[in-house]
């Protein structure tokens, strides 16, 4: 079963997937005249003035704009920001990293079009909750019998690869990397422990509902994205003469092969994009119609705002966050040494830090992913509700919460590949509706700034 879903996913995330995702990225940069670049500035004034922990007034089930941006965020910064970007460089060499900044850069105006969308065409429910979400743009975007289809196959997969299997694997990177921290010390760990904590807290999250997890992800996002990134700014700083050879690596082998090791075979330039394309899209979730269901719950003052503070949270994700991993693994030296994934990130921060390093990696970890366990679990359980209705979202939030213990203690390959090939799936539906109402974002996004000058 491992390796037919490892093949599936080699063709699904081969060629035709990433020119899609960045082909749209590239669509709506040039039709929307580069707003990434143009309208940056506004994004961050905009992000600044709605830096409160009080916001105006809101209908029911509504966030404030930086709670809507700090839920999308908790969601993108997660495992990936210290796990994926450390894959990356094993699998696509430094190259990769300069092709995760250009997917990341695109990938800017393709959020852009997805949170104006969410906001477009959000709705409320019979009991007055403002709701919305791909689901209901893929609705706007075809008529009839193809947007029912193609809007219920968008739920079912986001529901199976974030609120099931994805929130799994997460809590099963959390019980690794603690359990790791105590095998270093030759301490026996049993990582139940952290599944057990990690469900109960999290039961406590979904019970309160909206409003409880946006007054949660507000203070938690801010903090847990400053602790991590001072830690690698001090472990960057004490190898500060190597960065400006980490950024002529960088570019250099996005364009060349790179050796691993001094070996005799190279990873090519095929690779550096591949998995750089990949593994940032995967991180920052432009695209792939997460995110859109934070947005479509602001209280935004028309839709091109919330677009724009969206824009931002590709940028804090990929070219802030990720970037802290990146030059902490590349200014130690610690590339090539074997390791991948968490471990060679734990590798770079105990060279500096000393025993400190991996613990600090742990905790980091448990905030990142601990958030995007609940913003996972809101994500999909809007898509429950669509489906079958308030009432299975009880039933739905119990069984995430036993995939949180069960996914601590497990070796889940297998649950991470099915993650992949159904966060794959649900890529398709989310982009054929931003292709066909790429119209309408552009509309909006004229509109509204017009109202500006």
């Amino acid at each position: 079963m491992l390796e037919l879903v490892q093949s599936a996913n080699g063709v699904l995330w081969g060629p035709v997937l990433l020119i899609l995702l960045c082909g749209t990225g590239i669509y709506y940069t040039f039709r929307l005249k580069f707003i990434q670049v143009r309208k940056f500035g506004e994004a961050c004034k905009l992000l600044f003035g709605h830096m409160k922990f009080k916001g105006g007034e809101r209908k029911e089930g509504e966030m404030t704009p930086f709670q809507a941006l700090s839920t999308a965020i908790a969601a993108q910064v997660g495992t990936g920001n210290l796990t994926g970007a450390a894959t990356a460089l094993v699998m696509g060499g430094p190259g990769a990293i300069f092709w995760m900044w250009v997917s990341a850069f695109f990938g800017m105006a393709t959020i852009y079009g997805e949170a104006t969308l969410a906001q477009t065409y959000k709705t409320t429910t019979e009991d007055g909750e403002v709701t919305g979400g791909p689901v209901y743009y893929i609705r706007a975007a075809f008529k009839g019998t193809l947007g029912k289809v193609l809007a219920t196959l968008f739920a079912v997969f986001i529901i199976l690869a974030l609120g099931f299997m994805g929130n799994m694997v997460q809590s099963n990177s959390i019980g690794a990397a603690f359990e790791s921290v105590f095998a270093a010390r030759g301490i026996d760990f049993n990582p139940i422990i952290v599944g057990v904590i990690l469900a109960v807290f999290a039961a406590f999250i979904f019970i309160g509902g909206t409003n409880r997890l946006a007054a949660f992800v507000e203070k938690v996002v801010p903090f847990m994205a400053v602790l991590y990134i001072v830690g690698s700014l001090f472990v960057i700083l004490m190898n500060i003469t190597a960065v400006p050879g980490v950024l002529k690596t960088i570019v250099t082998y996005a364009f060349s092969p790179y050796a691993m090791g001094g070996g005799a075979l190279g990873i090519t330039v095929q690779q550096a994009v591949r998995y750089g394309v990949a593994r940032g899209l995967f991180s920052n979730e432009a695209g792939m119609g997460s995110t859109p269901h934070a947005h479509a719950r602001a209280a935004a003052k028309n839709p091109h705002e919330q677009g724009l503070t969206a824009m931002l949270s590709v940028f804090i994700d990929t070219f802030i966050v990720l970037n802290m991993t990146v030059f902490a693994i590349l200014s130690t030296g610690v590339l090539g040494n074997g390791e991948t994934g968490i471990a060679l990130t734990q590798s770079a921060f105990v060279s500096v830090m000393g025993g400190f390093g991996d613990i600090f990696v742990a905790i980091c970890l448990l905030f990142f992913a601990g958030s995007t366990i609940l913003s996972w679990h809101f994500f999909a359980a809007v898509n429950v509700k669509y489906l079958f209705g308030e009432a299975a979202v009880k039933v739905f939030s119990s069984i995430v919460l036993i995939f949180i213990v069960v996914g601590s203690t497990l070796k889940v390959d297998l649950v991470w590949e099915l993650a992949d090939f159904f966060n794959g799936l649900m890529v398709f539906p989310n982009l054929l509706a931003l292709l066909a109402l790429s119209g309408v974002v552009v509309a909006s996004s004229k509109k509204f700034d017009k109202k500006k000058q």
